[in-house]
């Protein structure tokens, strides 16, 4: 029993215990003190250091790149609808469409469907003998063939339905269908959006000619009532993107709402996708970098077709350059890649071309951040290395999954096997809460960051007055906010004479391994046009030290293959520190952003050789170094 001692204490005992009295309960608010009082008597020191804090707080995993059975090419393989997308990445346990019972070790906050936009639901309703499909005459030839009950026939049958996304017009063309499968879509996406639990997003992909990979994520701000102001622009409307950011511009002013698009994996592109040409092979304009830079704020840099970050070629100082590398051809393998086409497919190259261009137009149509997102066409965001379902259905965990035709290419050097699959990756989105409107807002001011799978936490901020004691804050945000911008921002104006100074955070993600080492990549532009880069390491692990060379000696490795395990016993549970650019030249326009990498923990074929118990070829890895790449921070020279 709690004893009152004191008259007020005794009076609110009172109250606690629900007898007292109308007159006694004015006496007590009498004696309570006015609330100005209180706030003109303590300092700062003496309130609640979360009351009145208004930045981002709460980090979202996410995923903007994700397909179904409603898009033509997954629904070919995949028996997974929209709906059991929308459950698994809330944790929700599915069966796949070879029968196996499927779960994410952990659930996401969010998530994007971002179903093929050509014939948009084809193939369920297909499948299901949908009257407005069935009306035309090539949706009734497909049916019947689908139906036959002949496996030859069904499998040719397929492949001739995903060749045909690559004529000029759609084979059905049936707007009524179409409307029919995106009005359903966004209605589910209304549905499973829960706000402050799990944020359903809207979105489809729009994609491009031929093999060269330039497609982009479409994702709206609003929900159904907005998204359904159309439907969604496909390569039979244009294969230009040009025409989708003036799409996209005219459904901004007619609804009112807010939409963005998001390049995808660059690195099979042949060099199409960051160049410094319109589409038609003009330069390109202001207007049009312009236009770029408004709606694609953010890119994404790896996914499970390889990472798109850096590649050794353009960065041959980089050692961690080299990482889930796809690099021999485009996309369907019909064109080989040459070393000239590279420059214009990886992000950090494309933000170096950013610069030039805005010293050269006035704007920088690369000024955009870095998210992972997974591309599976699986209907399922699985990118976890002991649970990895892969690009598509074609074949799920089995003993020879790793030799498995994943792209066969006209050319079999350029064809892709199963154990060249990244499994990756994930985006990570600082918001004020789990809401459409935060995390839209967050992507599109680019305070977010890419994983390539694991839950890595990341802070990264920059500022001229950051000092060395500010590392050893408990909450970063706090300071980082307070004397800085965050990643996806413009350094403030310079102050003094000073370089600029970051104040950086990571922590590892208790599921996964100890962090190695965290770096700086920076960026520049000489006064020649000609651009730099140098990788910085700024934070590490135990008591190494960089050798003559500058470099730092490797973490170690603990990895065991055999058993697909391995040991913290190397790294760190986190890493902090402020770092100033020793090499900073305040006529330089530049970038900065984080790369943190992990110790080495067994790859997703260790898991499935151990699994399986099969033996798998000595080219195919085994170890993994997770990482996590923010969005940059960018300096520009007064005047």
């Amino acid at each position: 029993m709690t004893c009152f001692t004191s008259r007020a204490g005794a009076l609110l005992g009172a109250v606690l215990l629900g007898s007292i009295a109308t007159g006694a309960l004015a006496q007590v608010q009498d004696m309570l003190p006015n609330k100005e009082d209180v706030a003109e008597k303590f300092t700062s020191d003496h309130f609640s250091p979360y009351a009145g804090r208004t930045f981002p707080t709460k980090l979202l995993w996410g995923d903007t790149h994700l397909h179904t059975q409603v898009s033509v090419d997954a629904g070919t393989m995949t028996r997974l609808s929209q709906e059991d997308a929308f459950r698994f990445a809330r944790g929700e346990e599915v069966t796949t469409t070879h029968g196996l019972r499927a779960r994410l070790g952990r659930p996401l906050d969010w998530l994007v469907i971002s179903d093929h936009s050509e014939m948009y639901g084809l193939m369920p309703q297909l499948l299901a003998g949908d009257q407005d499909i069935l009306a035309t005459e090539q949706g009734r030839t497909w049916y019947d063939a689908l139906t036959s009950g002949d496996n030859d026939v069904v499998f040719n049958t397929a492949m001739e339905i995903v060749a045909s996304l690559s004529g000029d017009v759609p084979p059905i063309d049936n707007p009524k269908a179409t409307k029919k499968a995106w009005r359903h879509y966004t209605a589910l996406a209304d549905q499973y959006n829960e706000p402050g639990v799990f944020t359903a997003l809207i979105g489809y992909e729009w994609t491009s000619e031929g093999g060269d990979n330039i497609h982009r994520n479409v994702i709206f701000r609003g929900g159904a009532e907005i998204a359904d102001h159309v439907v969604p622009f496909s390569q039979y409307d244009s294969k230009n993107p040009e025409d989708l950011w003036a799409h996209l511009a005219d459904f901004e002013e007619r609804s009112g709402s807010d939409v963005l698009a998001i390049p995808h994996n660059g690195n099979l592109s042949n060099g199409r996708l960051y160049s410094v040409s319109n589409f038609d092979g003009t330069p390109l304009t202001e207007d049009l970098a312009r236009l770029r830079a408004r709606f694609e704020p953010v890119i994404e840099t790896t996914q499970i077709k390889g990472d798109s970050e850096a590649h050794p070629f353009l960065s041959p100082d980089d050692e961690f350059a080299d990482f889930d590398t796809w690099d021999a051809s485009n996309l369907n393998g019909t064109e080989a890649k040459t070393q000239d086409m590279l420059q214009y497919e990886y992000t950090r190259e494309a933000l170096k071309t950013g610069l030039l261009l805005e010293e050269q137009l006035g704007v920088n149509p690369y000024k955009v951040g870095q998210i992972g997102s997974t591309d599976a066409h699986t209907g399922m965001t699985a990118v976890e290395e002991d649970n990895f379902f892969g690009k598509h259905s074609g074949v799920e965990p089995e003993p020879h999954r790793w030799e498995h035709l994943v792209i066969e290419a006209p050319d079999p050097e350029f064809s892709i096997y199963g154990w060249k699959q990244a499994s990756g990756g994930y985006a990570a989105v600082w918001a004020t809460e789990n809401t459409r409107e935060a995390i839209f807002d967050a992507l599109e001011r680019r305070e977010v960051y890419a994983t390539t799978g694991s839950r890595i936490m990341v802070r990264f901020f920059g500022g001229w007055d950051f000092a060395e004691q500010d590392a050893l804050a408990r909450l970063p945000g706090d300071i980082g906010y307070a004397k800085g911008v965050p990643m996806g921002a413009d350094l403030p104006a310079r102050t003094g004479d000073g370089a600029p100074n970051f104040l950086i955070a990571a922590l590892k993600d208790p599921y996964s391994g100890n962090l190695d080492r965290v770096q700086v990549i920076k960026g520049w532009l000489n006064a020649d046009g000609t651009r730099g880069e140098k990788v910085y390491d700024v934070a590490w692990s135990g008591d190494r030290q960089p050798g003559d060379d500058g470099k730092l000696p490797p973490v170690g490795d603990t990895v065991d293959v055999a058993n697909a395990t391995w040991t913290n016993t190397i790294g760190a549970p986190e890493l902090l520190t402020v770092w100033q650019d020793p090499d900073f030249d305040p006529d330089q326009r530049a970038f900065y952003y984080v790369r943190v990498i992990e110790i080495p923990t067994p790859r997703w074929t260790a898991y499935e050789a151990k699994r399986f118990n099969v033996q798998m070829d000595d080219m195919v890895p085994m170890t993994t170094t997770e990482r996590a790449y923010t969005s940059p921070i960018w300096y520009t020279p007064k005047g």
